[in-house]
């Protein structure tokens, strides 16, 4: 658990920095957080595993290059997520389950890195972790590079 606090914490230190907040599609998508929410409670329904994969994905997409979605990105066999690093990293159907609907709802507005950070929220309550508010506000990244990836940690690796 001490070690979900520490990821929190990384990932508002970020968020700071970025000049996020709470709320930011209120205006222009407000029914963004109760989509991603349905689609994440669903998966898990089907796949009981779901949430920490969820989590996995944030983790590892924020770790590279900050929260910018760059693991989303699939441009080949030099695309970020092919790293050695990201092996088994997962919940790419889960964000395309969002993004689809969010698109039917308010086309071009929710960007892919908001998507993930909030369902890694919603996962982490679903398995009965805390409960926290995710300022978004992101910018999807334009650079996936699997080179970028190679300072990943291994899942080897001790913490």
């Amino acid at each position: 658990m001490g070690f979900v606090f520490l990821l929190l914490a990384f990932f508002a230190i970020g968020v700071v920095q970025g000049q996020l907040r709470v709320g930011f599609y209120s205006n222009t998508c407000p029914d963004a957080e109760s989509i991603v929410s349905s689609v994440v409670r669903n998966a898990t329904q089907f796949i009981s595993n779901i949430p920490p994969v969820l989590f996995r994905l944030h983790f590892h997409d924020c770790f590279v290059e900050g929260c910018d979605g760059s693991i989303l990105i699939e441009n080949g066999p030099k695309a970020e997520r092919h790293a050695f690093g990201h092996q088994g990293v997962g919940g790419f159907e889960v964000k395309e389950q969002a993004k689809a609907q969010l698109e039917a709802t308010c086309p071009g507005v929710v960007s892919c890195t908001d998507i993930v950070a909030l369902a890694a929220r919603d996962a982490i309550a679903l398995a009965n972790g805390p409960s926290y508010e995710v300022p978004t506000g992101r910018r999807d990244g334009r650079v996936s590079d699997v080179s970028l990836a190679a300072n990943m940690l291994d899942v080897s690796d001790s913490i």
